[in-house]
C-alpha cells in the first residue's frame, strides 16, 4: 500500500489540519499498543462505547505517528501531528476500505450466513491457491472494523480475494458491502447464531442477502425459505442479471443435487446430480457441518469449471480449520504461541501483536516458515517480515524453508533450516528456555509436530481461556462506567482459577489502572512476570510488609495494628509517600477500620510522610441482592461520611471506590474515581438479564478414556451407587476431585457434554476420574469432553451444588493444564 494522505481528504470528507501535505501511507492501524505503528502509518482512533483511542494520541505521537484520522483534535496537539478532521472515524474507515477496494478488478468472493463462513474461506483459499494468489480476511476477520482491515491488505499482486461478512442485526450489511463488492456470493449455513438482532428468519436472511445486490453468481443450500427470500431480492434488484447456483439433499431442481451420502470412519462418500451426469466424491470427513461446508466449496470449484479429478484430488485434502492463537506453556520455563496452522503476511501481523500481548518473558523468539501467498515478490516480502520482526523487538528469529533461508542475511540473530525434520534434529541445540515462543507455520511444515515438542507435558484435560470473551466482558463493564472513572480488576486466586499472569497481561494490555490481588505472593508472581501495573494487596499479612515494600506492591491497610506494624518497616527502610489503601468497614464486618476507630486512624496518619493514603475503599455485602438494597445504601452513605472526613482531616485527595462487579450495574451513581471488576470479567453475573450480555471465558474439557458395555445389574463406581436398570454403555473421563470436580456432582446430579448431548455422570465421583451413562450418544474412546462451559455453565452446577460460581471456578486445580486463545 502506498496511499498519498492529501488524497484522502475528499475521500473521507474530511477537514485537514496539518503542515506536512507530502505524505504517503503505508499501513493503517486503530490498535495504539501495535508496535508495527510508526511515521508512515495512518491511524484512525475509533471512538465507541467501551474504548476511545482518541485519548491514546499524545502517546502515539511520542512514539512517531504522525498521522491520524480523528472526530476531534487533543486540545494542544493541532500543530504536532497531521489530523483529517471527521464526524465519524468508523465510517471514515470503511469508506477509506471501499475506496482502496474499487482501486482492484480481479475477482472476489464474498462469504455470508450464520455458521461455516471462516471454514469455508479457509478451504476455498487451499482448494483454490495453486491457481490464484489469494488475500482473504485473517482469522475471522468478519465485522464492521474487521473487513475494512481485511480489505485494506490487498496489494497488486493478488488475483482473486476471498472475504467474509458476519452482522448481528439490520442496517450492517450494506456497508460491508460497499467495501467487499463481492463478483461470487456464498451463503453458508442459516441457523440461530444472532436471532436476537433479527425480527424473524426472513429478515436475518434478507439482510445478509445484500451482500450479494450486485453480485453475479450466489451459491446457496437450496430451501423453501431461502428461495423465497431469493426471489424477493430479485426482484428488488433485478436491474442485476445473476445466476443463482443452488445445492440440495432434497431438492431435484436444485443445481447440485446430492443423490446419496454415506459416512465411514470419519470419511463421507457423496453421489451427485450436476449438469444431467452423476458424479462421487469423497470428503475427509463425517459431521453434518463440514459436509455442507465442503459442498459450499465444490459449487465455487464446478463454477470455476474445474474437472472432477482435480475436485476430488483437492477435496479430500481438507482439513481441519484452527481458527485461533493459542497460549500453552512450554518447557524450560518458556511460553508457546500456536498458530502452527498458517502463514500469510497478513497474518502474521496479528500474531505478532499478540505475542506482545502475552508474552510472559522479556525475551520474544519467532519460529516462521516459509511465507505463502504474500502478493509480493519474495525480496519485497522478506524485507516486510523483517521490518516486521525488527519493530516487534524480537530476540531471535528461527526460519524453516528453502525460501525464508535464502534470505537469512535480513534478519539478524537467526537460525535457519531448510525443513521441519532438519529443525526437530537440532532442537536440542537450540536451548529454549525463558522465552515467550511464536510458533508460525504453513501447514504443509507439520509445525504440530515442533508444539508437541516444546509443550509442557500434562494430562489430557484442559481448561481452555477465551481471551477474547475476557475482553469482551472487560469493555462491556467498562462500557457503564462515567469518563474518567478508573477499573481494578480482580486477578486473585489464580485469576478466579483461570490463570493469573496471563489475564494480567491481557488487562496490561487493555491498560487497566489497577489489579488487585488476595496475598503478598501472587502480586510477587504478576511482578516476576513482568506486569508493571499498580497492585493492590487486599489481605496483607504484616510477615508479608516487606516484600510487599521490595516489590513495589501497595497493601490493603484495615486495622490500627496492621498500620502501625507497617509505619515501623516504612520509617526503617526511609519510605517517602509509599502508597497504601484504607480499608473502611461498613457493614460487611470482615475487615476494616470502623467508625469508632477513624479518630485514632487519623492521629496515626496526620504528619506521617513515610506514607501516602492512596486510596480509600470498602465492600459492599449485597449489591447482587434485590432485597438488600436499602442496607446497600446505608453502606455507601457511611462510606461517603466516613471517608470524607478522612480527606478533610487529613487534607488528601485519594482514589475512593466501593463498587463491586455486581456495583457497578446496580449502583452507578456511587462509582466514585474507581470499581472494582471481579466475577463478571470471567463471564458470570448474578442478573440473568446482565448474563446474556456477557460471553464465556473458561471451557473446562476433556476426552472419553474408554468406552464399556455393562449388562443389567451392574454396578459403577465405589460403592456401587449406581446400578444399571438395562444394558448400559459407560465413558470413563479422566478428571475427578483431585481436578476441582465437586463428588456432590456425581450419582445422576450432574452431566457432561459429548457431541452436544449431556451424558449424566453415574457413580461417585473419583480423585482421577468419573464415568458418565453414553447409551445414547454415538461416542468412541478418545471424544472429546465438556466439563463445563457453555453447557453445563458453572452458574448451572453452582445452582445444583447449592454454592456459588466462584466456588466452581477456583475449585479447578493447578494440575489442570490452562490453554490460552484469541
Amino acid at each position: 500500500m502506498s496511499v498519498n494522505l492529501k488524497s484522502l481528504i475528499s475521500v473521507l470528507h474530511a477537514k485537514w489540519i496539518g503542515s506536512e501535505t507530502d505524505v504517503f501511507i503505508d499501513h493503517i492501524s486503530i490498535d495504539s499498543r501495535s508496535l508495527q505503528n510508526g511515521s508512515q502509518t495512518l491511524f484512525f482512533a475509533l471512538a465507541g462505547i467501551n474504548n476511545d483511542a482518541h485519548l491514546f494520541i499524545p502517546d502515539l505521537i511520542e512514539k512517531g505517528v504522525q498521522n491520524f484520522v480523528v472526530q476531534c483534535v487533543p486540545e494542544g496537539f493541532a500543530d504536532k501531528a497531521n489530523f483529517l478532521l471527521v464526524a465519524n472515524t468508523l465510517e471514515a474507515l470503511q469508506e477509506f476500505a471501499a475506496y482502496y477496494r474499487n482501486l482492484f478488478h480481479f475477482p472476489v468472493i464474498g462469504l455470508t450466513g450464520s455458521n461455516g463462513k471462516t471454514i469455508v474461506k479457509e478451504w476455498l483459499n487451499f482448494l483454490l491457491s495453486p491457481d490464484y494468489n489469494i488475500i482473504r480476511s485473517p482469522k475471522s476477520y468478519n465485522s464492521q472494523v474487521g473487513v475494512p482491515l481485511s480489505v485494506i491488505a490487498i496489494n497488486e499482486k493478488h488475483n482473486l480475494g476471498i472475504f467474509e461478512a458476519g452482522i448481528s442485526t439490520v442496517n450492517e450489511m450494506a456497508k460491508l458491502e460497499k467495501i467487499i463488492k463481492p463478483n461470487i456470493g456464498v451463503l453458508t449455513n442459516i441457523g440461530p447464531a444472532h436471532d436476537e438482532g433479527f425480527l424473524n428468519l426472513i429478515q436475518k436472511i434478507d439482510e445478509k442477502l445484500l451482500l450479494f445486490k450486485d453480485c453475479p453468481v450466489i451459491i446457496y443450500q437450496k430451501t423453501e425459505v431461502v428461495d423465497s427470500c431469493l426471489t424477493q431480492f430479485a426482484a428488488e434488484y433485478m436491474m442485476h442479471p445473476r445466476k443463482l447456483f443452488s445445492w440440495s439433499f432434497t431438492d431435484k431442481t436444485a443445481d447440485v443435487f446430492i443423490l446419496k451420502k454415506e459416512s465411514k470412519n470419519d470419511r463421507t462418500t457423496i453421489q451427485y446430480q450436476y449438469q444431467n451426469d452423476v458424479f462421487g466424491l469423497e470428503i475427509p470427513f463425517s459431521d453434518s457441518a463440514s459436509i455442507e461446508n465442503a459442498i459450499s466449496c465444490l459449487l465455487v470449484l464446478l463454477h470455476f469449471k474445474y474437472d472432477q479429478e482435480t475436485i476430488q484430488s483437492r477435496i479430500e485434502m481438507l482439513y481441519p480449520v484452527r481458527m485461533r492463537l493459542e497460549v500453552k506453556n512450554g518447557i524450560n520455563n518458556c511460553s508457546i504461541i500456536d498458530d502452527s496452522y498458517s502463514s500469510d503476511f497478513q497474518s502474521l501481523k496479528i500474531a505478532l501483536d499478540f505475542l506482545e500481548s502475552q508474552k510472559k518473558n522479556a525475551s520474544k523468539a519467532v519460529i516462521l516458515s516459509d511465507i505463502f501467498q504474500s502478493g509480493f515478490s519474495n525480496e519485497e516480502l522478506y524485507s516486510k517480515v523483517a521490518q516486521l520482526i525488527a519493530a516487534n523487538k524480537i530476540h531471535r528469529v528461527i526460519g524453516i524453508g528453502e525460501t525464508i533461508s535464502s534470505f537469512a542475511s535480513k534478519f539478524p540473530n537467526s537460525i535457519m533450516f531448510q525443513n521441519t525434520a532438519e529443525f526437530m534434529d537440532s532442537i536440542e541445540s537450540l536451548n529454549f528456555q525463558n522465552e515467550t515462543i511464536l510458533i508460525k507455520g504453513a501447514r504443509s511444515f507439520a509445525f504440530e509436530e515442533i508444539v508437541s515438542l516444546l509443550e509442557e507435558k500434562t494430562h489430557e484435560t484442559v481448561l481452555e481461556i477465551n481471551l477474547d470473551a475476557i475482553s469482551h466482558n472487560f469493555n462491556y463493564f467498562k462500557s457503564k462506567l462515567a469518563p474518567n472513572v478508573k477499573m481494578m480488576v480482580m486477578v486473585k486466586a489464580f485469576g478466579y482459577g483461570n490463570g493469573g499472569l496471563e489475564i494480567a497481561k491481557l488487562l496490561e494490555h487493555h491498560k487497566v489502572d489497577y489489579l488487585g490481588v488476595a496475598f503478598a505472593d501472587e502480586g510477587i508472581s504478576l511482578k516476576n512476570g513482568g506486569i508493571k501495573l499498580p497492585i493492590m494487596v487486599l489481605n496483607p499479612e504484616s510477615t508479608s510488609f516487606p516484600s510487599i515494600i521490595q516489590y513495589q506492591l501497595e497493601p490493603e491497610i484495615y486495622s490500627i495494628k496492621g498500620l502501625k506494624a507497617f509505619l515501623k518497616i516504612a520509617r526503617e527502610k526511609n519510605l517517602k509517600d509509599f502508597p497504601i489503601h484504607i480499608k473502611i468497614d461498613t457493614g460487611m464486618h470482615r475487615l476494616g477500620f470502623e467508625e469508632n476507630t477513624i479518630e485514632e486512624l487519623i492521629e496515626t496518619l496526620k504528619g506521617n510522610a513515610t506514607v501516602r493514603v492512596q486510596s480509600i475503599l470498602s465492600h459492599l455485602a449485597t449489591s447482587d441482592d434485590p432485597k438488600h438494597y436499602d442496607f446497600v445504601q446505608k453502606q455507601i452513605a457511611l462510606f461517603e461520611k466516613l471517608s470524607s472526613r478522612l480527606m478533610k482531616e487529613l487534607n488528601v485527595n485519594p482514589i475512593r471506590h466501593i463498587l463491586n462487579t455486581s456495583g457497578i450495574s446496580n449502583f452507578p451513581n456511587s462509582q466514585y474515581n474507581m470499581v472494582r471488576l471481579g466475577i463478571g470479567l470471567y463471564g458470570v453475573s448474578n442478573d440473568a438479564a446482565e448474563q446474556k450480555y456477557l460471553e464465556n471465558v473458561g471451557t473446562l474439557k476433556s476426552i472419553i478414556s474408554q468406552v464399556r458395555t455393562i449388562p443389567a445389574g451392574d454396578s459403577v463406581g465405589y460403592g456401587r451407587r449406581f446400578m444399571a436398570e438395562k444394558e448400559t454403555k459407560i465413558g470413563t473421563i479422566p478428571i475427578g476431585y483431585a481436578d476441582g470436580i465437586s463428588r456432590l456432582w456425581g450419582n445422576e446430579v450432574g452431566f457432561v457434554t459429548i457431541k452436544n448431548q449431556k451424558a449424566p455422570i453415574v457413580g461417585s465421583v473419583c480423585m482421577d476420574m468419573l464415568m458418565v451413562n453414553v447409551s445414547e450418544i454415538d461416542c468412541k474412546e478418545g471424544d472429546p469432553v465438556i466439563i463445563f462451559g457453555e453447557s453445563p455453565t458453572v452458574i448451572e452446577m453452582a445452582e445444583a451444588l447449592k454454592t456459588i460460581p466462584y466456588e466452581i471456578m477456583t475449585s479447578i486445580s493447578q494440575r489442570v493444564k490452562r490453554v490460552f486463545f484469541r
